[in-house]
């Protein structure tokens, strides 16, 4: 069960933006290994990354050594037929990773660009690193939210934390919850993802993010590795307060994640489409909008058809519902017909509750 501490929903503040429902999605470019092993390229990807649009940047803190072994044993290649399938998971790690000493650089990039910048952690050396550089929040992959000894290092920093569920239960998600509770973590989002690169339509069942933000009463949202915009779109509609997609500079570029990333002009219309669906979606409202003032007019109204006299019965036969609407509402046929005229009414008039007597 979840801590009954945290029994109301959350919002998490990530730098200067607050992230949670009513609140602009945060959207975030994730570099990963989008370098290609070029820190001017890493830099070039932050600055591109702002002029798309984005909220922050997010980076991969590890080394192959903090990953893996360098092994030969077919236990550790990559198995399957995707895009890595067969290769070593050091030889994979060592060329995907960001090297350490370029993250000073990237993060003092994107603060002179207006972006967040953070990392994903992968064991408690990074998160020491990553401390020294002041990060403002940490992000825990789907692949290590079950690292009880990880969150709770993460946790023990007492900033907030966002959390990757891809391939969890959710009782594996609960558990995350309290364990970084019990750490220290006062904020969090939970963001569904699915662990596949890219990611099958099939398999992106959005339909759990409602439920998702009522089982960890957090601000939810969506990593997604799918391809194109439109599961960043539905996510926001069901409630998807960040969105996370994978950037780089050009997929012909090559690179080991470039498959599924999206490129400056596709990511600058991820932004676009984000912020129009906000502006669709809006708050619940009813009756007359600001863009439907002027055609109000257009609705039907009760007009007489012929001169009526003082003391005359309204009828089908001198009183009409046309357009445009000044006159009353047809809703109120049934009392004007068979009512009389207090004042002589001549033909095209729009009836007032003062032409009728009784």
């Amino acid at each position: 069960m979840l801590p009954e501490h945290a029994a109301k929903p959350q919002e998490v503040q990530i730098g200067r933006r607050t992230v949670g429902r009513g609140r602009p999605t945060y959207i975030v470019a994730e570099l990963s290994g989008n370098h290609n092993g070029s820190l001017e390229r890493a830099l070039e990807t932050v600055r591109a990354a702002a002029d798309a649009g984005a909220d922050a940047i997010k980076l991969q803190t590890y080394t192959a050594d903090t990953m893996t072994l360098r092994s030969s044993d077919p236990s550790f290649r990559v198995p399957g037929t995707g895009p890595w399938a067969g290769r070593e998971l050091y030889d994979l790690y060592e060329e995907a990773h960001t090297p350490w000493h370029w993250h000073p650089a990237l993060f003092e990039e994107a603060a002179s660009r207006g972006l967040d910048i953070f990392s994903t952690p992968f064991d408690a050396t990074a998160v020491e690193f990553l401390e020294t550089l002041h990060a403002p929040v940490y992000k825990i992959a789907s692949f290590e939210i079950t690292d009880d000894p990880l969150l709770r290092v993460v946790a023990s920093t007492g900033k907030p934390v966002i959390v990757s569920t891809g391939m969890a239960s959710l009782e594996e998600i609960a558990h995350a919850r309290d364990t970084l509770l019990r750490a220290g973590a006062t904020s969090m989002v939970f963001l569904k993802c699915t662990s596949s690169y890219p990611a099958p339509d099939d398999s992106m069942a959005l339909s759990s993010l409602p439920l998702l933000a009522a089982i960890t009463n957090s601000p939810v949202g969506l990593s997604d590795h799918s391809l194109g915009n439109t599961a960043a779109i539905i996510g926001v509609s069901l409630g998807a307060c960040m969105i996370e997609k994978h950037f780089t500079l050009a997929r012909a570029d090559g690179g080991v994640d470039s498959h599924f990333s999206l490129e400056p002009q596709e990511f600058s219309c991820l932004v676009r489409d984000v912020r129009r669906a906000e502006a669709m979606i809006g708050l619940p409202t009813f009756g007359v909008g600001q863009a439907e003032e002027g055609n109000i007019v257009f609705r039907r109204s009760l007009y007489t058809t012929a001169f009526i006299a003082a003391g005359e019965r309204l009828g089908s036969h001198n009183v009409r519902a046309i357009r445009p609407g000044f006159g009353l509402s047809p809703r109120y046929s049934d009392i004007l017909l068979g009512a009389c005229a207090s004042v002589d009414i001549p033909a095209g008039t729009p009836l007032r509750w003062e032409h009728i007597t009784g």
